[in-house]
């Protein structure tokens, strides 16, 4: 009796260990809760650190800013490269927008305040494919290519070593195997 109360205490905390951490993640805009404004040079651009970043189907963007003197507005393509603010996806102006990347592929996001989209105040995110999905082949995404600085759209998805908290679930799974196969064979 007590060998299987440990068993299933052990299978429990496996259970919860492997998909605690496929939760979804608030992401922060920029890291810093005053990103969402004009930016001081193209290095300081949102786009420059959206690039450095990950999105996954299920994360959560979210902006902090001024709800009286700005908005977020989720824009087409085509409105994000001409900064067009007058027929807009979405609009949020609270002051804490929360968007869910509900679905892979680009999304374009740019300012509602008059002026700010042309002086550089817009991104896009990139979120990922889920792996396995797409094609039945469990596969790494493919980098998009780096558009030339004339035809500069939004940020490429580079190739980046894996994030700690990936090489953190592949540990977690690998001990948790390794605990499964230790029981078994104490049997």
């Amino acid at each position: 009796m007590a060998a299987y109360s440990s068993v299933s205490a052990s299978l429990l905390l496996i259970f919860f260990l492997l998909f605690g951490l496929s939760v979804a993640r608030e992401i922060l805009v920029g890291g810093k809760t005053d990103a969402w404004r004009i930016p001081a040079s193209e290095s300081d651009s949102l786009n420059q650190w959206a690039q450095r970043s990950r999105f996954q189907v299920g994360d959560f963007l979210v902006w902090k800013y001024d709800g009286g003197k700005d908005s977020v507005l989720e824009v087409s393509k085509e409105d994000y490269a001409n900064c067009s603010i007058s027929n807009p996806l979405k609009v949020y102006s609270d002051g804490t927008t929360k968007v869910k990347l509900d679905h892979p592929g680009p999304f374009y996001f740019i300012s509602g305040a008059k002026g700010h989209c042309e002086k550089g105040q817009k991104l896009v995110v990139v979120v990922l494919t889920p792996r396995g999905r797409s094609s039945g082949v469990v596969s790494s995404p493919a980098p998009a290519p780096a558009p030339s600085s004339a035809e500069f759209e939004g940020p490429a998805v580079a190739s980046a070593p894996l994030s700690s908290a990936t090489v953190l679930h592949g540990g977690i799974v690998m001990v948790a195997l390794g605990m499964v196969a230790m029981w078994g064979f104490s049997m």
